[in-house]
């Protein structure tokens, strides 16, 4: 598996290769995109459930799936395990409760949603808001990650790392403005098959090193880790005080909840036309994700096997270059990273994952934009009978690319800081708004339009206060600002205060006040427009 020239090339071939297909697909897709049906929704009517569920599948998998967990699970071990055991239990969670009440024609976002589950168009701007809030912090991660690995896969020295950035967003622009919900979703399909097939192969050769037994490569895990016992216990990742304890547990809950309800995720599931394809969807996107979940555990175990914890935390004291740095480990004869056509064929997979998933981010947040923040509130009706789809198809379009931009322009401040408190920031976020309204929403009678915005302009400023306030910001070796410590709030991740607080605040928001008139008129009101 080694040779310089071969490896070289065979990264620029596979790196090219995917993205000329994805263009392809993109132009392919964009045949029919001058309509808002398609534009937003064109993915589930398209792509038939298997289909629909890969393409949730490739949504679900992104760079914090392949490189977060894998080097949680080097690092920490049990821990790690469990984060992996959240991204699938998250996965079930979304198709087996909200897929089949969130399907609804003529409905785009989650402002659209809410509206018209609601019949009051006055949700709209706090759901686009959190829209907002969720879904950037989290493409800047996916930009910046992409930014690096196509330097690796060029060899171009960190001075390039602007410029790829810059490269991986117009490719997404690309992506999201010309190939709208079904070309994303084909992209999604492509990656998934990719990224399958390099865990595969990285997972069967760590296998392979060790007898095909799991029971010996954990062994062989635990001795690398230097952890010894606490290896195989849960705490290793936050400490076992009774902080560490209650972080680990916030940090689950907010994994699991989060997850599930990512805007990018929901818009996948407005189109699916009926309860079948629900049911037959789950199993496309269930099966892939957890397949890949079961071979990052492999690769993080292999990580810490072979190489273990202190040339990990060398490379990265949180364990996210864990992933490509066993490539070296599995292919003894190659003198380097470029010297190795496993690094090679891994890298551009992690490539594949990280550009794909700001594709479908970018659309979802532009759409958002687009819709939810318009001056005149859209119904059902309005979409069939709307006569200016071009204009809105434009300003959607037009809606990309400022993302897109300001997206990179952020983004090129992020590459020497530790981006996992913008992951916490993402997933609290989610975690802490759209359960309780989507939740109170589909299954509590009564709930209405100020419980949606007590939830959301209640909880965002909170989770910014603990955040900025917690060790995830300074007082520690992996802090946004390490060498600074102004910290008070003990837990990194704010999960076990906001989402009790979101759902509190949706409760408490909804209840009826006598001054008010009664709700059903004005959602009759809403209907009849």
């Amino acid at each position: 598996m080694s040779g310089g020239f071969d490896a070289r090339s065979l990264a620029v071939v596979v790196f090219l290769g995917f993205v000329a297909v994805s263009l392809l697909l993109c132009g392919l897709a964009a045949a029919d995109q001058d309509d808002p049906e398609h534009f937003y929704a064109g993915g589930g009517a398209a792509l038939g459930p298997a289909g629909s569920g890969l393409a949730i599948a490739g949504d679900y998998i992104s760079a914090a799936t392949l490189l977060s967990t894998t080097g949680s699970v080097a690092l920490a071990g049990f821990d790690g395990i469990l984060f992996a055991l959240a991204t699938v239990a998250s996965l079930v969670l979304v198709m087996r409760i909200l897929a089949e009440p969130m399907r609804r024609k003529g409905v785009f976002t989650l402002g659209d949603f809410l509206a018209d589950q609601l019949g009051d168009p006055s949700v709209r701007r706090a759901l686009g808001i959190t829209t907002l809030v969720v879904l950037t912090p989290l493409l800047l991660v996916q930009l910046a990650t992409a930014g690096r690995v196509m330097a690796s896969v060029f060899g171009l020295p960190d001075g390039a790392l602007t410029a790829c950035t810059v490269a991986s967003g117009a490719l997404m622009v690309c992506y999201s403005a010309v190939g709208g919900m079904r070309g994303t979703g084909y992209i999604q399909i492509l990656k998934v098959a990719v990224v399958l097939a390099a865990v595969t192969l990285l997972a069967g050769l760590v296998l392979a090193r060790h007898g095909w037994n799991p029971s010996t490569l954990f062994d062989a895990a635990r001795h690398g880790s230097g952890a010894g016992g606490a290896y195989a216990r849960p705490g290793l990742q936050f400490g076992h005080t009774f902080a560490g304890n209650l972080d680990l547990l916030g940090f689950q809950l907010t994994l699991v909840l989060g997850a599930a309800c990512m805007p990018h995720i929901m818009m996948r599931l407005h189109p699916m036309r009926d309860s079948r394809t629900v049911r037959r969807a789950t199993v496309w996107a269930s099966a892939p994700v957890a397949f890949l979940c079961l071979g990052v555990v492999v690769v993080g175990l292999g990580a810490s096997a072979l190489l273990g914890r202190k040339v990990l935390q060398a490379a990265d004291p949180a364990g996210g270059t864990a992933l490509l740095l066993v490539t070296g480990a599995l292919d003894p004869g190659a003198d380097g990273p470029w010297e190795s056509l496993l690094f090679a064929f891994v890298a551009c997979a992690v490539f594949a994952t990280t550009l794909a998933a700001v594709a479908g981010i970018t659309l979802a947040a532009a759409s958002s934009l687009a819709r939810d923040f318009a001056a005149k509130a859209r119904t059902r009706t309005a979409v069939r009978s709307d006569r200016s789809s071009g204009r809105e198809i434009l300003r959607a379009r037009l809606a990309v690319v400022l993302i897109g931009a300001l997206s990179v322009w952020v983004s090129t401040y992020t590459h020497q800081r530790n981006q996992q408190v913008l992951l916490s920031l993402s997933f609290a976020a989610s975690a802490s708004v759209l359960p309780p309204v989507l939740l109170y929403a589909l299954f509590r009678p009564g709930f209405r339009a100020r419980g949606v915005r007590w939830t959301v302009y209640g909880t965002l400023p909170l989770i910014a206060v603990l955040m900025a306030l917690s060790p995830a910001v300074s007082g520690s070796p992996v802090a946004l600002f390490p060498d600074r410590d102004f910290h008070w709030f003990p837990l990194q991740t704010p999960g076990l205060i906001t989402i009790p607080a979101g759902f509190l605040l949706g409760y408490l928001g909804s209840r009826p006040v006598r001054a008010e008139r009664p709700h059903r008129a004005d959602r009759a009101a809403f209907i009849a427009q």
